[in-house]
């Protein structure tokens, strides 16, 4: 019996180590593709006035950014796994577009410090998320009430425009996704364990939402660090 129940362990460890690689592989791609259009898109006059330069576009842009998470997520069960892997990679598109003014605002220098940080905090805290005993359900929920005060916190300084209150909203950010990385790597390492090796569309359903979770993780983490690190032009 005790050794039936280690070999179900070391299935259910294997299963999930093959399943993290996909949700890695997922995400380094939505990165590189984010990387890749946010440069196209600064080094491109033309695009950067069409997005910023119209306000229209740039506020359906913004909503396409926000709603797009939510949709995929909600709907990723009904999507075959070629609609869903292209969901994904538009998504990773849209942000990169998003998000090119932070190659204009900040030095490239600082941009790339800041990113090997980031690469440096993810990369530890998901290895601790993978690798801890510890239930990291509480933290994980302290973390998302954190979020939402930090959301409603941002909102307000839009208003108050304090360089004090974007000070300690960004170093709390950087807190608080930092522990969503453990959690969040946790949780999608546990659903992996009982991940369906044998059908290839729900791996590559539940790999891509995983790839999602940790996408954004780590794009917050980054935008959250270069507002403290980054030297501005």
């Amino acid at each position: 019996m005790e050794s039936l129940r280690d070999s179900t362990r070391s299935t259910s460890i294997s299963v999930a180590s093959v399943f993290m690689r996909h949700v890695y592989q997922w995400m380094t791609v939505g990165l590189l593709v984010t990387a890749g259009t946010a440069f196209f898109v600064a080094s491109s006059p033309a695009l950067l006035s069409a997005i910023f330069g119209n306000t229209f576009g740039l506020i359906i842009l913004a909503i396409a950014v926000f709603a797009m998470p939510l949709v995929l997520s909600g709907m990723i069960s009904r999507l075959s796994a070629f609609a869903a892997t292209a969901l994904f990679v538009v998504y990773s598109a849209l942000m990169g577009a998003f998000l090119s003014s932070v190659l204009l605002v900040y030095t490239g220098a600082s941009v790339m410090s800041t990113f090997v940080t980031c690469a440096a905090m993810f990369g530890g805290m998901s290895i601790y998320g993978t690798v801890t005993k510890r239930d990291l359900t509480g933290m994980g929920s302290f973390m998302m009430m954190g979020l939402f005060g930090l959301i409603i916190a941002m909102i307000v300084n839009i208003f108050l425009q304090s360089s004090a209150m974007t000070f300690v909203i960004s170093a709390l950010g950087v807190v608080i996704f930092t522990g969503l990385t453990a959690y969040d790597t946790q949780k999608i390492r546990a659903f992996g364990e009982n991940a369906p090796l044998d059908d290839a569309t729900a791996i590559r359903r539940g790999a891509l939402l995983g790839a999602l979770t940790l996408y954004l993780d780590f794009i917050n983490l980054f935008l959250m660090l270069l507002r403290l690190m980054g030297d501005r032009r």
